[in-house]
């Protein structure tokens, strides 16, 4: 059975793609813990990080690590945190989120419903400071 990771990869649920590729795909968290939460998923289903192929996990950095930096440049936190649990969906999944202490990479902060105005706001600009950067 698919994840909901998949039916958002797929289209069957909604999403705020900030980044897409053969490998993988980068969409807003609609539980942000802050603000620009972003999750970095593979396209191919793989429930836990240490069982992905070697060429794979290095994309999802490369790609963590691209998104961290335009996550930068618009929130302009003091630093871009990742996190990979493992333990919310059975998918294999990087949160790179904008953060100012440790308090912001606790779960209990997350929100427990974001505005879908708000999720493409945050989208569209962390998609130019991307764009900016290529």
């Amino acid at each position: 059975m698919a994840t909901v990771f998949t039916k958002i990869i797929e289209g069957e649920l909604p999403g705020h793609f900030v980044w897409q590729d053969e490998h993988c795909v980068a969409f807003m968290s609609i539980n942000p813990i802050t603000q620009g939460h972003t999750l970095v998923v593979p396209r191919m289903e793989v429930d836990h990080w240490i069982e992905l192929p070697v060429e794979l996990n290095a994309h999802l950095m490369k790609v963590s690590q691209r998104i961290a930096a335009a996550q930068q440049q618009v929130f302009q936190p003091e630093r871009i945190g990742l996190i990979v649990a493992g333990f919310e969906v059975p998918h294999v999944h990087i949160h790179v989120l904008p953060v100012n202490s440790m308090a912001d990479f606790s779960f209990a902060r997350a929100a427990a419903h974001v505005e879908p105005a708000e999720l493409a706001t945050a989208t569209k600009a962390i998609k130019e400071a991307l764009s900016s950067d290529a």
